[in-house]
């Protein structure tokens, strides 16, 4: 064999070699796409998600109003992630918790008045964002935050996986490059969009194309900021 044909077949398998390390990073770096039925979310593909989020991941989930997107709240290396995803510092972004109840809202939550805490325990789970005053217990990236916006979604795959995961999820919404349509109801095209800027895509449908609707009571009175699924008339 000639040394010239062995330097050639040295730098064909060299140039193998180097595309199947492009493929391996590609595949490595593509989301994957599950599908999770709400009516009966399978506990196995629940614990998959939850082991995403605990490893510092980017999840696309349902919600009773809009398919969001989101981290654990208690992991600095996503919440840095998602805050370059989104184009905004950190410490300026405004973003809701979901939580899986009310139950823990004192970690995040001041004191409210009763006639507030009943009005969330009337609406909540529902479809919507409720703006309160922060206490001094939030830390890291949220510690100067004055406010909170919380999120209980009446959707059965969202509480399953914040109740297994034990923390909130920050979470934001997944708008539409469309100026006319805003949010992208459809789960197969959002993995289309998404799938190299996140690590899991969960298929639960297709989703609302109405958000939330926003209470502020930071200030124990009640401003409605937008009007969006949620029923005003249970304020």
């Amino acid at each position: 064999m000639s040394s010239f044909f062995l330097l050639n077949k040295l730098n064909c398998i060299g140039e193998v070699d180097r595309c199947f390390i492009c493929i391996f990073k590609l595949i490595h770096y593509m989301a994957k796409l599950i599908k999770i039925y709400p009516e009966n979310p399978n506990e196995k593909a629940i614990a998959e998600v939850v082991k995403v989020l605990r490893k510092g991941g980017l999840v696309i989930y349902p919600t009773d109003t809009v398919y969001g997107l989101g981290c654990d709240i208690s992991n600095q290396k996503a919440l840095n992630r998602l805050a370059r995803l989104k184009g905004v510092k950190l410490e300026k972004a405004n973003w809701s918790f979901i939580c899986h109840d009310l139950s823990n809202l004192s970690d995040y939550v001041r004191q409210i008045d009763s006639w507030i805490f009943k009005i969330l325990k009337r609406c909540l789970p529902g479809a919507f964002t409720f703006i309160l005053p922060s206490n001094n217990k939030l830390s890291g990236a949220f510690k100067k935050k004055k406010t909170v916006g919380i999120r209980v979604p009446d959707n059965s795959i969202c509480q399953a996986i914040v109740e297994n995961l034990g923390n909130p999820l920050v979470n934001t919404s997944i708008h539409d490059d469309d100026a006319i349509i805003e949010y992208t109801t459809d789960p197969e095209l959002i993995y289309e969009k998404w799938e190299k800027l996140v690590d899991l895509v969960i298929d639960g449908g297709y989703g609302g194309n109405i958000p939330s609707t926003v209470v502020d009571f930071s200030n124990d009175e009640t401003e409605i900021i937008r009007e969006g699924k949620g029923d005003v008339s249970l304020l």
